[in-house]
């Protein structure tokens, strides 16, 4: 029989501005969802950690994330 030790993700996320809405208010919108992305992993209880959080010149955010996969226990990953 198997058992997963320990786990993780790492993902490269890209935050993208909605094009058909104007260029402030799409940048707004996607600080926002970023903000609440994160919010999200802390209600749910997922650990992770921001490897890197780039500010792109359209506005847009591109985040590079080491996170728990499902309910893996993370080991020395986040460390």
């Amino acid at each position: 029989m198997k058992r997963v030790k320990a786990a993780c993700i790492t993902q490269t996320l890209h935050f993208q501005l909605k094009e058909d809405i104007e260029h402030d208010y799409a940048v707004k919108l996607v600080r926002e969802e970023v903000e609440k992305y994160k919010k999200q992993m802390d209600k749910a209880g997922t650990k992770y950690k921001i490897l890197k959080e780039e500010d792109q010149k359209d506005g847009s955010v591109i985040i590079e994330i080491k996170k728990q996969y499902n309910t893996s226990p993370v080991g020395e990953y986040l460390n």
